[in-house]
């Protein structure tokens, strides 16, 4: 079994609440951890931004991944939202085993 983390950019809490809950109630995430009020500076279309953001990390089976980024694509409000993968090396196994219980079969 591969675990991995997924790391998701949203422009509010609000949004990362929605998304986070949604991606657990359909079991795509065993959780979802929300970091608020982050300060981001990235370029966008030919300038550089200055604004708050927040972070969901989601805890996932690599399997599941692709469809929970298609779960967040859908419902983010961001044309081209941050989501990437970070695969599990190694961890606490009742842990690791906890997010595979939690998230549902492909």
């Amino acid at each position: 079994m591969k675990i991995n983390l997924v790391y998701i950019t949203t422009g509010s809490i609000d949004e990362a609440r929605q998304i986070g809950k949604e991606l657990v109630s359909s079991r795509l995430a065993a959780g979802a951890n929300i970091i608020e009020n982050i300060h981001s500076f990235y370029w966008w279309e030919g300038e550089i931004h200055d604004n708050r953001e927040a972070v969901i990390i989601a805890k996932t089976r690599q399997e599941l991944v692709p469809e929970l980024i298609e779960k967040v694509k859908a419902i983010h409000s961001y044309i081209c939202p941050c989501i990437v993968s970070i695969p599990v090396m190694e961890g606490y196994r009742p842990f690791l085993d906890w997010i595979a219980d939690e998230t549902r079969d492909a």
